[in-house]
């Protein structure tokens, strides 16, 4: 089956928001083998629409629509398309109830042109909208399948991995079973770690090898086709352990885990408590950190300390480690990381401080980053690292050394 994404919206063509449906679809069914041959974006324009439409139709079998769903003039998508079809629109009757509770709850109005939201192709499969109002929908004619979700990829995403991939499997009838694992590392750059699976990826075939990088992390995603899940399984656990025998000591986790969640995870293992102190990285491994589920229970507190002054007055930093070695320093790192713990009382104390840009600073270059780790028992250690990248890029991979440092001496 060969598809072709449609991303509906003039602000898509403005540059006011960027097509991130369109990679996550893309992704979605390239692991259950369907083919992705066109990405087309098209305005809020009927006539422009059913143009695309009728192309998208000469060349593929399926084909998705993102957007133009809500209940204002410029959302005609649905409407296009039934005049295209030939296809009336019909109200959902459980669409409807729920747009019409969701309007009671919040004590707000509710207009009649809400109720468009709740209109979908005769005939076709209803695709429920649990995180919004319009509902999608799926519906096969003649020889092409023709789905319809809404433009919000807090609604699409889990609305196509709920319902959409489930009923679009059931329409492909596939007997071959897709089964795929995601292995995550950290601390080795693509081209390295390419070098090192070279032959794997020259001689791959089922499984397959896809690498994929980003803010300095590397993810490997093996994919397997069998009828059976247990051969499936079997595949890729072979194709694991040769990887893991090359660059296992790179690796942190796999599939939906991160470095921050599997610091919580170990953290909390091991009953052990965690308060920061951040100058550079202005609070955002606090705020990673707290946006995990259970991270409660390790994490005491911390001060975002981003002057010298708030370093003295807040962290007790002493002004002689100030005056002869500066704020961005080894020493500086190390005073953070133990006076946040003792402050706090907790079993590890982290700190981050350096250069993220975009001038140098204490004669330090962009990218100098000093992160301090301090132990209830043990000795403090500091890592300085020399980063490169924008400043957002500099400060992100501050948090996931701070991460990836931390795991490691806890495996120790």
């Amino acid at each position: 089956m060969n598809a072709e994404i449609i991303a509906v919206g003039s602000e898509l063509l403005l540059g006011q928001i960027a097509n991130t449906n369109g990679k996550f679809l893309s992704k979605q069914l390239a692991e259950i083998g369907i083919n992705v041959y066109f990405h087309t974006v098209v305005g809020d324009n009927s006539d422009r629409l059913q143009s695309v439409i009728e192309i998208a139709e000469s060349r593929a079998d399926f084909i998705i629509f993102t957007g133009g769903l809500g209940p204002t003039k410029d959302d005609l998508t649905k409407e296009t398309i039934a005049r295209h079809l030939g296809k009336n629109l019909v109200f959902d009757n459980h669409a409807l109830t729920a747009i019409q509770a969701y309007f009671t709850k919040t004590g707000r109005e509710m207009t009649e042109n809400n109720k468009k939201q709740a209109l979908i192709l005769e005939h076709a499969d209803v695709l429920a909208n649990d995180h919004g109002m319009a509902p999608g929908m799926i519906l096969t004619l003649k020889d092409k399948t023709y789905m319809l979700l809404p433009g919000p990829p807090k609604e699409l995403e889990p609305m196509f991995l709920t319902y959409g991939y489930k009923r679009l499997m059931e329409k492909l009838d596939k007997q071959e079973r897709i089964e795929s694992k995601v292995l995550r590392f950290f601390g080795i750059g693509e081209s390295l770690l390419e070098t090192k699976i070279d032959d794997l990826l020259e001689n791959q075939t089922n499984p397959t090898i896809a690498p994929l990088a980003g803010d300095g992390e590397v993810t490997l995603r093996i994919t397997a086709k069998h009828e059976s899940k247990e051969i499936c399984d079997q595949l890729i656990g072979e194709t694991e352990a040769e990887i893991m025998n090359r660059v296992g000591d790179f690796y942190y986790g796999s599939d939906q885990t991160s470095l921050i969640k599997e610091l919580v995870k170990e953290l909390t293992a091991r009953g052990m408590s965690i308060a920061a102190a951040e100058s550079l990285t202005g609070g955002m491994f606090q705020e990673q950190l707290t946006t995990i589920p259970g991270a409660g229970k390790v994490f005491k507190g911390g001060i975002v300390s981003y002057t010298n002054d708030a370093k003295s007055n807040l962290l007790q930093i002493r002004d002689e480690t100030i005056s002869a070695y500066g704020v961005i320093s080894e020493q500086c790192a190390i005073e953070m990381a133990e006076n946040i713990r003792t402050q706090l009382d907790a079993d590890v104390g982290i700190s981050f401080t350096g250069v993220a840009g975009p001038d140098e600073q204490e004669d330090q270059p962009v990218g100098t980053v000093f992160i301090g780790i301090a132990f209830r028992k043990g000795h403090s250690k500091v890592k300085k690292l020399n980063l490169s990248g924008s400043r957002a890029q500099i400060r992100i991979r501050s948090v996931k050394y701070g991460c990836h440092y931390l795991l490691n001496h806890l495996s120790i």
